[in-house]
């Protein structure tokens, strides 16, 4: 598959970005790793006339302990969260999640703020800020603002960034010894999850999101709310597609992951109770 023609420009800096991305509006992309953007582009289901290049914007990756919650720049790398020690004490479900984030050499190369900007269902990374309350901070011509995970995905790859903003860091809250899980159901180790969960637990508080249960990522408000009243793990589990719309597809029908979900949040709801 080739993709279709398109001019490639390298930016050097977040504000340089920003500016090229601004003149040509939804005519441009960023390509950080490239590993959602290309298949796409080379299936032709994406055209765009510019690549705005921002693997080199080196000021936009790191991993800081900012208070409350851990400051992570858009484009660290998925194996950096991996092997972070700063996040295996403060946000340790966000460190596993992102070592079953495909391949090693998906790791090394996809960034954080990529998989969160394309806003695939079926990926890891989404679910699991979704599950932790992260908020994303989003940069363009007029300057920054921040989203809350539960507002940013908006549909199918469809997310709350405007064509002209870049998404520049991800703030993750301190989990303050909560217990958590990532589970995930797929034929492969590198393939995408037919069904997964990040949650986590502390006492009657708790958060679980789906992964590749919807046109978005699932934020299970309705297994969560059920923890706080004081409902047993399995009653909670049996909750756990409340908000979710699964499909059918090659890999599994909607019913069939419906009862993966229950059966992977009673296992994660075990896992992280403490």
């Amino acid at each position: 598959m080739i993709p279709a023609p398109f001019d490639y420009k390298r930016a050097g800096s977040a504000a340089e970005a920003i500016s090229i991305v601004s003149q040509y509006g939804d005519d441009a992309k960023f390509l950080a790793g490239g590993h959602s953007l290309l298949p796409l582009m080379k299936l032709r289901l994406a055209q765009p006339a510019v690549l705005v290049d921002i693997a080199r914007v080196n000021d936009l990756s790191y991993i800081r302990d900012a208070g409350d919650h851990i400051a992570i720049g858009a484009l660290t790398r998925h194996t950096e969260l991996e092997h972070s020690s700063l996040l295996q004490q403060h946000v340790p479900l966000l460190s596993h999640a992102a070592s079953h984030v495909g391949d090693p050499q998906v790791r090394h190369r996809g960034t954080l703020g990529g998989s969160i900007a394309h806003a695939d269902p079926a990926s890891d990374l989404p679910a699991t800020t979704l599950a932790l309350g992260a908020t994303y901070v989003a940069q363009g011509p007029n300057g920054t603002r921040e989203i809350a995970a539960t507002d940013f995905y908006k549909g199918f790859l469809e997310s709350a960034l405007a064509a002209d903003e870049m998404l520049t860091e991800v703030r993750v809250p301190k989990m303050d010894g909560a217990g958590w899980s990532f589970q995930k159901f797929n034929r492969r180790a590198q393939d995408w999850a037919i069904v997964g969960v990040a949650a986590w637990r502390k006492g009657s508080n708790a958060g679980v999101a789906l992964v590749n249960m919807g046109s978005t990522p699932v934020l299970a408000t309705s297994v969560n709310n059920a923890i706080s009243q004081g409902s047993s793990v399995e009653d909670a589990a049996r909750l756990a597609s409340n908000e979710a719309e699964p499909q059918d597809d090659m890999n599994a029908s909607a019913d069939y992951r419906r009862h993966l979900a229950s059966v992977l949040v009673r296992r994660a709801l075990e896992q992280s109770s403490c």
